[in-house]
């Protein structure tokens, strides 16, 4: 008789990644209230109580999900600033690392925004992104105007935050299903406005 070769075990962060890779392609695909936590396990090929071991509910997984959206845009955005070469650059090199990411996590962000319209917890999670952003974005504008007050300076970043998610949507709604414009294009236009103001601003 034949024997099976022994399973190879998977890690623990690998196991979670593959779920949150599963989980974010049937909720994106199907809607978090549709699809099941049984759609997820088959998709990554293990047993429902699998999920439940990792995440503890199918809420967690989405929040978890949610989560990881807003590690990785932090990583990304924080890297492209580190790498500028003076503020102007330093706001141009986060907002296109913005836009650049958000193209290549499309379902997770599709996903994020169309659950935080059903979902309070999507919602707080979501709100939890906007204000990482401002606070990083806040920081960068205290390097361009040093002296300026906390406050001036929050309100800038929530403008470009708010700028930012609602040019991120509109860009991604073409009538063929591509962005309207590039991430580059996408930066340009912000720019225009944003560090024209700042750049003009007395000292």
């Amino acid at each position: 008789m034949q024997t099976r070769p022994p399973r190879r075990r998977v890690a623990r962060a690998e196991r979670e990644r593959q779920i949150l890779d599963a989980a974010v392609t049937v909720f994106s695909g199907r809607g978090y209230q549709n699809a099941s936590m049984d759609a997820v396990a088959e998709v990554v090929g293990v047993t429902k109580p699998v999920l439940y071991s990792h995440f503890g509910s199918k809420e967690g997984l989405l929040l978890a999900c949610i989560a990881r959206v807003r590690t990785e845009l932090l990583e990304v955005t924080t890297a492209a600033a580190a790498a500028a070469d003076g503020p102007e650059d330093m706001l141009r090199r986060g907002t296109l690392a913005f836009f650049s990411h958000l193209d290549s996590r499309k379902p997770s962000w599709s996903l994020l925004y169309s659950e935080a319209s059903v979902s309070q917890a999507a919602a707080a999670a979501l709100e939890g992104i906007r204000a990482q952003q401002t606070d990083f974005i806040a920081g960068l504008l205290a390097v361009q105007a040093p002296g300026t007050s906390p406050q001036r300076l929050a309100g800038w970043a929530h403008v470009i935050v708010g700028a930012c998610e609602r040019l991120a949507l509109w860009r991604g709604a073409g009538p063929d299903g591509q962005p309207r414009t590039s991430a580059a294009d996408a930066t340009e236009y912000l720019m225009d406005l944003v560090w024209t103001g700042l750049a003009h601003r007395p000292s």
